[in-house]
Order: structure tokens, then sequence, then C-alpha cells
């Protein structure tokens, strides 16, 4: 953001971060799940935090690690506030009480006020088969959502596979491409440095 225009550095940035509140609670068989008086019932059970994203330029973050740290404790500290709780109980509430148009209203509404979205998801550990073809890896991509930037994150088999998408004419894939791959390789660098030297 800061390569295409310097002015940029000076402006916030909010991540929503999409959090499965199913966790919370427990996970239940489909025909425990549909039951009336269910503890967990099915369908979808998630709530969101606002993230602000650190800034590249902030003093001590000029190194791609230290800014994953600092953007991972800020997920850490809101993640294990009353907020999350709260966020799950508001849309629940106004589901029950105004409908399902309104609460995905309010959830786009929230949704339009960040500039970027995150969420992930835990895929299966085998490897799974589709018409008896093996899936040899996967990803999914949340559309129609009003933000810029959207980053999706599942792991299969181990492996972690992360997919970008970028609103059309905003954002230049190709710079944002060269720019992730320039930050990890910086990273791989910065961590394999620093192993090194805390092992001799």
């Amino acid at each position: 953001m800061q390569e295409v225009s310097k002015e940029s550095s000076n402006l916030n940035s909010t991540a929503i971060v999409l959090l499965n509140t199913r966790m919370l609670r427990s996970y239940s068989s489909v025909k425990e799940m549909v039951k009336p008086d269910a503890k967990s019932p099915w369908g979808n059970h998630f709530a969101f935090l606002h993230v602000p994203i650190p800034k590249f330029t902030d003093s001590g973050l000029s190194d791609p690690l230290e800014f994953i740290k600092k953007a991972q404790q800020i997920i850490k500290s809101k993640r294990s506030s009353l907020g999350v709780y709260l966020t799950a109980k508001l849309l629940k509430a106004v589901d029950k009480f105004r409908g399902p148009e309104a609460a995905a209203k309010y959830v786009h509404g929230t949704l339009k006020n960040s500039s970027m979205a995150i969420t992930n998801m835990i895929g299966p550990m085998e490897q799974v088969a589709v018409a008896n073809h093996p899936v040899k890896g996967l990803y999914y991509m949340v559309t129609g959502n009003p933000q810029s930037l959207t980053a999706t994150v599942i792991s299969y088999m181990g492996k972690l596979r992360i997919a970008i998408g970028v609103e059309d004419g905003f954002i230049d894939p190709q710079k944002l491409k060269s720019s992730m791959e320039n930050a990890y390789d910086m990273m791989l660098l910065q961590a394999t440095t620093s192993a090194t030297t805390t092992s001799t």
C-alpha cells in the first residue's frame, strides 16, 4: 500500500477476522444439531473481530516477522475479549427478533466498514476423494463481500494454503503478489537467520 502511495502510510486500515464460534460450544453430529432443543443448533455460528492493521512504517515494524508478531498479538488479545461473545449474541438477537435479512444487512454493513477480511478453515488431515479422484489440494474464496482485499486460509493434509482476492481495478494483483513474495522471502531469511543465531 505504501509503495503505491506515500500518503497511504498515514491512513488507518482495519481487518475483519471472522471466527467460528461453534468451537466455543461443541461439535455435534448433524442428527443432534437438527433437534429443536439442541445445545449446538445447526447453522453458521460466527463472530468477527475488528483488528487495526499495524502500519509497516511503525517504529520497529520494518521487519516482516515483527509486523506479523504485532498483528498476532493484537488478534490474540481481541480474540480472548468479551467482544467475540457479545458480537455472536448480538447477531443471534438481530436474527431472532428482526429476521435473517436484518442480520445479513448488519453483517454486510460491518464488512463494508473494513479494508479487508480474513477467514480460515481447518481442513481434513487425511486425503479426500471426489468421485474416486484424490484431491491433491484445495482452497476457498468468499465472494461478493465489500472489502478491497480478502484472505482465506485452509489447512489440508498438514499443508497450509492461502488464497487472496482483490477488488478489480483498485488493487494491482501482480504488485500485491510481488510484495507478498518479497515479504515471505524476508520472513524466511529472518527466521532462518535468527534460528541459526540461537542454535550457535
